[in-house]
């Protein structure tokens, strides 16, 4: 099924993400992509950086490149040479107009289904252990699929939102990790 508008207050909330995934990594880009099933597609829902002003509704087949392999496994990925990694598709990045060097991308997941993808590309080089950043980043995913399953929830007819225990967990875990950074 196709995946539900987001409303402004949604796009506001994802753009926030982007914007704040890219200072936090020191980065070119960052970008927020929604499966849409029933076409096979990602769709750019937040772009911040480079392409920002073109590529928000942008559409790419949802089996291609790193995105697509991340939303096909629901794993996230940290890729710091792109001319080494199989699953990064050069000509949808030339189609963009931006060719990343390196690029970091988790799922958007939310109770056990992929609704999308956070990408980073080329976040400033530095020695990754992977881990603090593949966490860091999942963390950054995960609000913005709380995000969406609220604005689903506020959808009419869809009833209220109502925090869940994994919602507040994650929300927990990402106000403890930027204290733990910030000292």
């Amino acid at each position: 099924m196709p995946p539900t508008l987001p409303s402004d207050d949604t796009r506001a909330l994802l753009q926030s993400v982007v914007d704040v995934a890219r200072a936090i990594f020191v980065a070119a880009a960052s970008s927020v992509f929604l499966l849409d099933d029933e076409a096979g597609e990602l769709v750019f829902q937040a772009v911040s950086g480079e392409g920002e002003d073109l590529l928000v509704g942008t559409r790419f087949p949802a089996h291609r490149g790193i995105a697509g392999w991340v939303a096909s496994s629901g794993q996230a990925m940290i890729a710091d040479d792109l001319t080494m990694t199989r699953a990064f598709a050069r000509d949808l990045a030339e189609s963009t107009g931006y060719v990343p060097s390196a690029l970091m991308a988790a799922p958007l997941l939310s109770e056990g289904r992929v609704l999308g993808v956070l990408e980073v590309l080329d976040p400033s080089p530095r020695p990754r252990g992977g881990l603090q950043d593949l966490d860091l980043l999942a963390l950054f995913a995960g609000q913005a699929a709380i995000a969406l399953r609220v604005a689903g929830r506020a959808a009419p007819g869809a009833g209220s939102p109502s925090w869940g225990t994994t919602d507040e967990q994650m929300m927990d875990a990402f106000r403890d990790f930027l204290r733990h950074r910030a000292h």
